[in-house]
């Protein structure tokens, strides 16, 4: 039989009441005892312990009828910042946070064109973040970076529409600041995010409509990114026979006909426009002009097919569509839903994402928190307010 030391029970215990008080505060010593099957003393000593350490307070206490009342514990969420960078293709934003996520700062730079310009650019952009940061116990936990591709093993092993594949993002900046550099896919962050500070399932399939499509996955309430990180490449499903190139080399990929990069393009071609936008295109779906609704009608008849094709392999409790037009236009939701004829679609929800833009930068924080803490489960809100409806012009 395998039996473990003391020291190392009490630290499974401690990462156990740690995570209890991050996800159940305010939470008093009496109801961690009761909740977690531990004894009084052994939770009041490790209590004591996560104190001094600087990663819980008391915050005062609870009502009660009769005795003492007791004394309330919550996570310090002011004992260190992360900083979590989304490197997107022209555009990246970057947030400094606490450690439950709450924003203090944010900032965004134009992508360097040039690959050799990428890292010295991140430099500058976190110098700047931490030399406005507040004092904490702990400083800078850690700085995640989403990346528009894939990774493995902390590297970016292949990217579609920018050149990162001989650059070492992830060394170069630990060597310079000396805290964990993690490189992750943007969907997968995406999917933590939603997870963390949305929607609290065990599973979840988080579908990102960008420049490119790209599926994340929360299995058993953990990410799931496949052997080398390739799972959840959901834009490289080949739908039309002999249809359009693709950048991976393959014909007829449904990111050729339902990502936003494609779908601006058959917008242009079809209202035979120059420099239109896809605010262009929201405004016009508004006011109900026919190009408009053709290329919405195109989104929803591919995106049923991504949906559906997610459904019948993964059976997520809920599936998360991430893109600008489904956020503002959330009724597009249940046009996508009732397309699906198949009587083997059981699933809980599909649903607009909440975050937005913002779940990538959020669900590297998690992934940044979690680390730091050696914790397995977070569970945030977040006070994010909902994308507003466009305006007529």
């Amino acid at each position: 039989m395998i039996t473990g030391n003391k020291e190392l029970i009490r630290d499974i215990n401690s990462t156990i009441v740690l995570e209890t008080i991050i996800n159940s505060e305010p939470i008093s010593r009496a109801n961690l005892s009761k909740k977690l099957g531990l004894t009084k003393a052994t939770i009041s000593s490790i209590v004591q312990d996560l104190i001094n350490q600087n990663l819980i307070l008391e915050i005062g206490s609870d009502e009660t009828l009769y005795g003492r009342k007791p004394i309330l514990l919550s996570f310090h969420k002011r004992a260190g910042v992360a900083i979590s960078i989304d490197l997107g293709l022209t555009i990246t934003s970057a947030v400094l946070t606490n450690l439950k996520g709450e924003v203090l700062q944010y900032m965004e730079m134009q992508t360097p064109a040039a690959p050799p310009a990428i890292v010295p650019q991140l430099i500058n952009l976190v110098n700047s973040m931490v030399g406005k940061s507040p004092k904490t116990f702990y400083g800078l936990i850690g700085i995640s970076i989403g990346i528009h591709g894939i990774t493995t093993n902390n590297r970016v092993s292949f990217t579609q529409y920018y050149n990162l594949s001989n650059i070492h993002l992830a060394e170069e900046l630990e060597q310079f600041f000396h805290v964990p550099v993690t490189l992750e896919k943007e969907a997968n962050l995406s999917a933590l995010g939603e997870h963390t500070y949305m929607y609290h399932y065990p599973n979840i399939a988080n579908i990102n409509v960008h420049n490119e499509i790209s599926l994340g996955l929360v299995m058993n309430h953990q990410l799931y990114s496949g052997f080398s990180g390739y799972a959840g490449e959901l834009g490289h499903i080949i739908v039309e026979r002999n249809g359009r190139l693709c950048a991976c080399g393959n014909r007829g990929c449904i990111g050729e006909y339902t990502s936003i990069r494609a779908l601006m393009k058959d917008y242009a071609e079809l209202t035979d426009k120059v420099n239109i936008t896809i605010n262009d295109l929201l405004i016009d779906y508004q006011n109900n002009e026919e190009p408009a609704l053709v290329i919405v009608n195109q989104f929803i008849e591919y995106m049923t097919i991504c949906v559906n094709n997610v459904v019948n392999i993964f059976n997520p409790d809920i599936i998360v569509i991430n893109c600008i037009i489904t956020n503002y236009f959330p009724e597009i939701i249940d046009e996508i839903e009732s397309s699906l004829k198949s009587q083997m679609n059981f699933y809980q929800k599909i649903a607009p994402s909440y975050l937005a833009q913002n779940s990538i930068l959020l669900g590297g924080v998690t992934v940044l928190v979690k680390n730091f803490l050696k914790i397995n489960s977070l569970k945030f809100a977040t006070t994010l307010s909902k994308p507003n409806k466009i305006l007529k012009p």
